[in-house]
């Protein structure tokens, strides 16, 4: 007997194959320097005097490191670049950690991924450099509880990221081994990519309706009676989402489609500039726009956000 699939489950099916002949999965992780250690039975109990408290009842820590180092925000600063790198060459995937991109995108990923911890490398050495200035302010900030153990005699090496590309796909051993095994991993793992169908169109659809509903208010907005000052980026961050929009989208949603190309139009040679000197322009774009916002708003379906998933005391892999 042949079961039928409904049509929206089949398009999404067919797109979910797609993707998985033309993807591959991308894993960022960070090796990263604890800056707070808990305070000993002992401390805490002495802190806990201070408050007429007991000791097991109250948790505390103490800052090794000034993070408003301008040494230790570049190197921040460096990390956070990767990861926005990474997010926005990939598509989410449902298993934590993994992202997708597209397979002819994988070698200048890799290049450019190069660059970045070589970056990191030469940031941390920076930092390194500072170490000694650093703990000598967290001895005098720390007083008593400071303690020269806590710190390493290099940074170096204590801040790291690596990346791989997992297998998505079931292993070809496994067909010979147990072929029913591996029909099971075969639908398992196509269940994934259908599952990643729908969490690409969720992303873009709730970041569409985030950047226009920003522009939105900064064209609609007064402060004072007066027009609300927006800046360059209200306009480019929407440039640049119909950039990323155009390089991963996955065709599997034609009111999306339809929705990303009438708000491209709508902005279509019109500079932050402009919107800024004319109000009947503000007016006019604000209003199209509100259109396009309140369709997406239908779209929307709540899921759980996605957060950063710690490996270990000192490892992390981005999600």
């Amino acid at each position: 007997m042949t079961t039928k699939i409904a049509p929206d489950a089949q398009a999404t099916a067919d797109v979910a194959s797609r993707l998985q002949t033309t993807m591959a999965a991308a894993r960022i992780s960070f090796t990263w320097l604890g800056v707070r250690k808990t305070l000993t039975a002992d401390q805490k109990a002495q802190a806990a005097e201070t408050f007429g408290a007991e000791g097991p009842y109250i948790s505390a820590a103490k800052k090794l490191l000034d993070t408003r180092c301008p040494a230790f925000l570049a190197v921040t600063s460096v990390r956070n670049r990767i990861t926005a790198y990474w997010r926005g060459m990939s598509l989410p995937y449902p298993e934590p950690g993994l992202r997708l991109i597209r397979q002819d995108h994988v070698e200048p990923f890799n290049e450019r991924m190069v660059q970045l911890r070589q970056e990191l490398h030469e940031a941390v050495e920076q930092l390194d450099r500072q170490l000694p200035i650093l703990r000598q302010a967290a001895e005098e900030q720390l007083g008593s509880l400071y303690n020269p153990a806590d710190y390493p005699p290099t940074l170096v090496g204590l801040f790291a990221v690596d990346w791989d590309f997992p297998s998505v796909q079931p292993p070809d051993y496994l067909l010979q081994l147990n072929p029913d095994l591996y029909e099971q991993e075969r639908r398992r793992m196509m269940a994934r990519f259908e599952e990643a169908v729908r969490l690409a169109e969720q992303a873009f659809i709730e970041e569409l309706n985030k950047l226009i509903g920003h522009l939105v208010e900064r064209l609609n907005g007064t402060a004072d009676n007066r027009p609300k000052i927006f800046r360059d980026s209200a306009v480019g961050n929407l440039q640049e989402f119909f950039r990323q929009f155009s390089l991963l989208n996955v065709r599997s949603n034609a009111e999306l489609d339809e929705l990303v190309e009438t708000a491209q139009r709508m902005l279509h040679g019109i500079s932050p500039q402009q919107l800024r000197d004319s109000e009947a322009l503000r007016g006019q774009i604000a209003s199209r726009l509100s259109t396009v916002q309140a369709s997406l708003d239908g779209m929307l379906v709540d899921r759980p956000r996605r957060k950063i998933l710690r490996t270990g005391k000192d490892q992390e892999t981005a999600a």
